[in-house]
């Protein structure tokens, strides 16, 4: 069992690997005078240059990202001071709003000499940490150093281009511009209308105000923007504003950007009572960017319901078809309990659950990194990752292949031959991993009630979505803890015997069908011959398994021979095929549109965009959109059963619905947002948007029914 614990841990680790990748992007300190005197400003300039495509993010990075940050590690006596930041662009993927500053970017800040200093020179320190994004993020760090010469007079320095372009593309501070706020009452408690109104000349073009980070509120992305009739000429944005710890702002800082990327700094006081309040033009504001938080005020009751729903979405996972096989090895292991002291069987149960309680920790940092490197996180997102998919088939099929007996895993070593001795040898690790397992195989389901927690939870501060996942861990290792905490339950199984020899084999198949369904849809995603390399491969691998345990472990000679040729086989394995012919540590290309195909008596599925199914409802059509997942068994049954019938594709073709497929089985930002926009944390979600535009989506649950999804499509192909 430890070798299996240790595959897993190993899958993790790999899970996590793409937050970890090297940073790419390039950062330089540049000082603005080869020389200063003591008591002056020092001008610095940091550049940024990421590769081709790539972004970086401002100092209010939005919804998602991380600000450009400088910790500086100064002499006594000396003071940095803020960044200051060019005009950002508002990068929107669904109704996920970030600023970003695309391509190279140049921040500036200053350092303050004190009088006193000593003439010469003086090396400053500083540690840059970004995060660069395309496709995906990586966060980067790099340690750099400038050396000041001091002296009695200054000397420019080689770089004021640099700063003089850097300076061209600060906001300039507004003249002449009047500003009316007001804020409106909004759909919830915490929720107001921030509303601006820009008397200028200018104000016939659309603008926008991009807030500052920390002050105590959060304002949304979206944007209305319109403009009045008669009089003199205003401009009207209308963007929604919620509060934090119910405190209405007195002030609201940051930049009103005009179409075009002029932008104005201003600081817009907020009136105190209903009337409208004038807003006056700051002197640059400066404050080091920090992350916005993307934290949702909710109530102690929406916290309590959540909880009560993750806690049952984790029960119900017992019962999903992931997780059946490692069912069948706990009711192997119910047998073997039922003879042991209270003691002992109290301490097996806790041992699983703590599996289960470790593993969804594991997984809420991993959702919670993914989120802080600028992603979304889903339930089931290491899944997503190729390499874990790779390590996880192997894990599984060496399960399988303990269970017929190829060879033993034990804590104490030794051939288990006899049921008692089977007792006596799984042990706390044993427990330990199948709680580890158990988990595993339940990120692809997505049962009722968890799939709404753990979006609420996704949406909360860190120490939030960790409770949220203990809890669904609780809920999914209640049932055996239960049985375990009272043995008198265990009364209803049969005593011990040689049955459970043929049993445990007999539990070798599901776990067998596991690793076929696993390779299913990992083999393919490395192209045309994917499948025969890894198929090859796992028979090289269990051909070593069995060498180990017919000569190592039951073999009384040449063990140690056995043992090389048995490591030797498997190397030569995983040099040639993994490494050689896979390439497998290298995230494959997605799948191409065809595949998304059934043949030509399925769906006629086209690859799912938000700008698809645009252009799908503006010519008229009802769209049906199926976010779904190769690992997601819940979605292959939804498919087989209520989507790819006959009464379904014939509806689809009478009423004229289009059909879009998302496919989530690999990493994609914009169908997580999606996930996200409809509360849900995982696939399987079906949506049908009704051909009236005015009318909302009709979201359908997470199981599906033939009867479900035919009135879905003839209620949205009314007008």
């Amino acid at each position: 069992m430890r070798l299996l614990l240790f595959g897993f841990l190993l899958c993790l680790s790999i899970a996590g690997s793409p937050l970890l990748a090297a940073a790419k992007t390039q950062v330089e300190l540049l000082l603005g005078n080869l020389q200063s005197r003591p008591g002056e400003l020092i001008p610095v300039a940091l550049k940024i240059h990421p590769p081709k495509d790539w972004h970086t993010y401002w100092r209010n990075p939005g919804d998602a990202g991380e600000a450009t940050k400088i910790e500086w590690e100064l002499p006594a006596g000396w003071e940095a001071g803020p960044l200051e930041w060019p005009v950002p662009e508002k990068h929107v993927v669904s109704d996920i709003t970030t600023y970003i500053l695309h391509g190279d970017a140049t921040l500036l800040t200053s350092i303050r000499v004190p009088r006193s200093a000593a003439l010469g020179d003086v090396t400053l320190k500083a540690r840059v940490s970004w995060q660069e994004c395309q496709e995906m993020c990586i966060k980067g760090k790099k340690d750099l150093e400038l050396t000041v010469r001091l002296a009695d007079s200054a000397v420019v320095g080689p770089h004021g281009a640099v700063f003089d372009e850097a300076r061209g593309r600060l906001p300039q501070p507004a003249s002449n511009t009047t500003v009316q706020v007001r804020l409106e009452a909004g759909a919830a408690a915490e929720e107001r209308q921030l509303v601006l109104e820009w008397t200028d000349p200018a104000a016939s073009q659309s603008f926008d105000f991009f807030p500052y980070a920390d002050q105590g509120i959060e304002v949304g992305g979206a944007s209305e923007w319109s403009k009045s009739s008669g009089g003199p000429l205003v401009g009207i944005l209308r963007k929604k504003l919620t509060l934090i710890d119910a405190v209405v702002p007195t002030s609201i800082r940051g930049l009103l950007v005009i179409a075009g990327g002029k932008a104005h700094e201003l600081t817009l006081t907020v009136p105190s009572s209903s009337g409208p309040a004038k807003s006056q033009s700051s002197a640059l504001i400066g404050a080091s960017g920090s992350t916005a938080g993307t934290t949702s005020d909710q109530g102690s009751q929406s916290l309590g319901l959540m909880l009560v729903f993750s806690f049952i979405g984790g029960f119900i996972l017992n019962f999903m078809p992931c997780v059946l096989p490692v069912i069948a090895l706990k009711v192997l292991s119910f047998v073997n309990q039922s003879q042991e002291s209270p003691r002992r069987v109290r301490a097996m149960g806790l041992a699983y659950g703590f599996g289960v309680l470790a593993s969804f920790l594991i997984l809420s940092l991993l959702a919670i990194g993914a989120q802080r490197a600028g992603g979304l996180a889903s339930w089931g997102m290491a899944l997503q990752n190729q390499m874990f998919r790779v390590v996880l088939t192997i894990v599984v099929a060496l399960v399988a292949l303990n269970l017929f007996g190829v060879f033993e895993v034990t804590l104490h070593g030794g051939v288990m031959g006899a049921a008692s001795e089977l007792t006596s040898k799984e042990g706390l690790g044993g427990a330990f991993f199948n709680g580890v397992l158990a988990t595993v195989l339940a990120t692809p389901c997505t049962a009722p009630f968890l799939g709404a927690a753990l979006a609420f939870a996704f949406t909360q501060p860190a120490a939030i979505t960790i409770l949220m996942f203990l809890v669904a861990g609780a809920g999914l290792a209640f049932p055996f803890v239960i049985l375990c905490w009272d043995p008198r339950l265990l009364r209803w199984l049969p005593r011990p015997g040689a049955w459970m020899l043929h049993f445990k084999v007999a539990m070798g198949f599901p776990m067998l069908a596991t690793a076929v369904w696993l390779f299913w849809f990992t083999a393919p995603r490395y192209g045309k011959s994917g499948v025969l390399w890894l198929g090859l491969f796992l028979v090289i691998l269990s051909m070593s398994a069995w060498v180990y345990g017919e000569f190592v472990q039951k073999g009384r000679k040449a063990r140690g021979l056995a043992a090389a040729i048995a490591g030797a086989v498997l190397l030569c394995g995983y040099v040639g095929i993994l490494e050689g012919q896979l390439n497998w540590r290298v995230p494959p290309p997605k799948l191409s549109a065809n595949s998304l195909k059934e043949g030509s008596d399925g769906i006629d599925w086209q690859p799912w965009s938000p700008e698809a199914v645009q252009r799908a409802r503006d010519a008229g059509h009802a769209v049906l959109v199926d976010f779904t997942a190769d690992d997601c068994l819940n979605c292959q049954v939804n498919k087989k059963t209520s989507l790819e019938i006959p009464q379904t594709r014939t509806k689809l073709r009478e009423l004229g619905i289009q059909a879009f497929l998302g496919d989530f089985t690999d990493e994609d930002p914009r169908i997580a947002a999606e996930l996200q926009r409809y509360k849900r944390a995982g696939v399987p979600l079906v949506i049908v948007f009704p051909k009236n535009t005015t009318v909302p989506p009709i979201v359908l649950p997470v199981i599906l029914t033939p009867k479900l999804v035919l009135d879905a499509l003839v209620e949205a192909s009314r007008d």
